[in-house]
């Protein structure tokens, strides 16, 4: 038992804990109630609740959610598009979000999935500093895809 104002009551017994926190107007909270014994302590239970949520709130802004951004690019991409579409992958990565990097294949393109491999791979070399391959090149259906997760 730990009471208010934060001084060791030791083992007490419940009776004995409720007369003691009803003396002073306040609640019994077990703060522990896994540990052998118990530990409770002496408080006012709204004000431990608001002290909870506003613990959560914060632990809550404080935590970065990791986006997967995805970028299509065709097998037969113009040197400059490939040079923009890189330079926005390259943003995603240095915010701290994962990218799912597509070639869509159309028609006949379908039949020559190296072209796809070769771009995914040009991607994954120019980046190489910034990001990790983190699924290696695979064709799924239509698709081609590679997912690069950002360095550190």
């Amino acid at each position: 038992m730990v009471s208010a104002d934060g001084e060791q009551l030791g083992i007490v017994h419940i009776k004995e804990a409720l007369r003691i926190a009803q003396e002073k107007n306040l609640d019994v909270v077990c703060v522990a109630p896994t540990a052998k014994p118990p530990v409770c302590r002496i408080m006012d239970y709204g004000k431990f609740r608001f002290e909870q949520s506003k613990k959560e709130k914060e632990a809550r802004k404080n935590q970065k959610t990791i986006d997967v951004k995805e970028m299509k690019f065709r097998p037969k991409i113009e040197e400059h598009d490939f040079g923009v579409k890189l330079k926005n992958i390259e943003r995603f990565l240095k915010s701290g979000d994962k990218v799912k990097v597509t070639i869509m294949f159309r028609g006949r393109e379908r039949s020559h999935p190296e072209l796809g491999e070769k771009i995914l791979n040009k991607v994954a070399e120019r980046l190489l500093e910034l990001a990790i391959v983190e699924k290696k090149p695979k064709l799924e259906g239509r698709n081609m895809i590679m997912i690069l997760a950002p360095k550190g």
